[in-house]
């Protein structure tokens, strides 16, 4: 075997390990239906909550209340841990509610960050890379004005020191927003430095943007639906783009409840960019499947210039732009210890592949649109993506 491909399969069994060592995380592995969910919750909303834990105690199944949020209603089942898929697919049956409507449940489902798997995270760890050049000084006005909010790992500690061309004044550093980036010494966790890659990417489109971090997921590149909504309500600036390089599978392909509701609290000036994920399947992925949301494939480029859809990307009806996913951007000082293999070093920059990657380009060129020609954030976005042709069908409109 390559080393290439040995370094994205032993990449893939340390992000499998750190979902096992994730004690609250299942994985419901039903062939084409994959998901991640967390054990002993269900959701349901104020309006079924009673009911569903009526039909519960009728079956048998130990039921209490938990803490709720984003208007959903948290039930813990004590004794079930693994099952949860099976008994929210039981609530949904209709036989089981004769004369009566079926009301809403889901599992609470965990999301990743999205960087061709399973579970939608990068298909292999970052690459050094050396520096990126200093910022062409007739684009420092580029999104100048706007900011961009990012929802991901969080931002390095040390993100404006190490890059002071591309990201020194760009936010204001909270102790809340620091990914804690390394598993241990300086070896970095799984996605460590997701977060500051990204905003390093939505720079280089926009180099006078504002970003404003957000941390939904832990250095692993795992939280849960309530992580992203506490996120996603969180910002401290007032945002005009937000940008999601994460996302879920769920029960059965249902939207995600939570989700939704934490998009559906932005005002509606606000353009939401997010991954369609890297599981290289037409099935959607929440949030970029959710209406309103600018959903975004990924496109390989080689060294010779010539694109085509990257093979790893989610793809369908649901994706409406497409851009690069193979990008050089910011990031840590620190190494990749992955088993049986030479740790690679890496010094505040890196190359690295995904959808992931993809979605802050899009989101950056929104916000440069923006400045360029005086227009609102929705306006823009019509401005980037109206009028052209799809680069191949289900990966929506080219973004350069």
């Amino acid at each position: 075997m390559s080393q290439p491909s040995n370094r994205a399969e032993l990449y893939r069994q340390v992000f499998d390990q750190a979902i096992k060592e994730h004690t609250a995380f299942r994985l419901h592995a039903e062939r084409g239906r994959e998901f991640l969910f967390v054990a002993r919750e269900l959701l349901t909303i104020p309006q079924d909550v009673d009911r569903v834990s009526r039909k519960l105690t009728q079956n048998n199944i130990v039921n209490e209340r938990g803490r709720d949020f984003a208007g959903m209603s948290r039930l813990i089942l004590p004794r079930n841990s693994d099952d949860i898929p099976r008994i929210v697919r039981l609530l949904r049956d209709p036989l089981q509610w004769p004369g009566e409507r079926t009301p809403f449940v889901q599992p609470h489902h965990a999301v990743v960050g999205h960087g061709g798997n399973m579970h939608g995270h990068p298909g292999q760890p970052p690459q050094v890379a050396g520096p990126l050049p200093a910022p062409d000084g007739a684009r420092l006005g580029q999104g100048k004005g706007v900011t961009v909010g990012v929802l991901d790992t969080g931002v390095s500690k040390t993100a404006e020191a190490d890059h002071p061309l591309w990201l020194k004044g760009a936010f204001l550093p909270r102790a809340d927003e620091v990914d804690a980036a390394y598993a241990h010494d300086d070896v970095f966790a799984v996605e460590g430095g997701h977060g500051t890659f990204v905003m390093g990417v939505v720079r280089q489109a926009a180099p006078g943007v504002r970003l404003d971090p957000e941390r939904a997921l832990d250095p692993a590149g795992l939280g849960t639906e309530e992580d992203f909504f506490r996120a996603l309500t969180s910002f401290d600036e007032r945002v005009q783009v937000v940008n999601i390089s994460m996302g879920c599978f769920t029960l059965d392909d249902v939207a995600s409840e939570p989700v939704r509701r934490a998009v559906a609290q932005l005002p509606a000036d606000v353009v939401v960019v997010a991954s369609a994920g890297n599981q290289g399947t037409n099935r959607p992925s929440w949030p970029a499947a959710l209406s309103g949301v600018t959903a975004v494939a990924a496109v390989a480029q080689e060294r010779d210039g010539t694109r085509s859809p990257a093979c790893y990307s989610n793809h369908g009806h649901w994706v409406d732009a497409c851009a690069v996913g193979n990008r050089t951007s910011t990031f840590l000082k620190g190494r990749w210890q992955l088993p049986g293999l030479p740790a690679e070093v890496y010094d505040r920059f890196a190359y690295w592949l995904g959808t992931s990657f993809a979605a802050p380009h899009v989101a950056g060129r929104i916000a440069e649109t923006m400045t360029t020609f005086g227009l609102s954030a929705v306006d823009a976005r019509a401005t980037l993506l109206g009028g052209k042709p799809e680069f191949f069908p289900g990966y929506g409109i080219f973004v350069d």
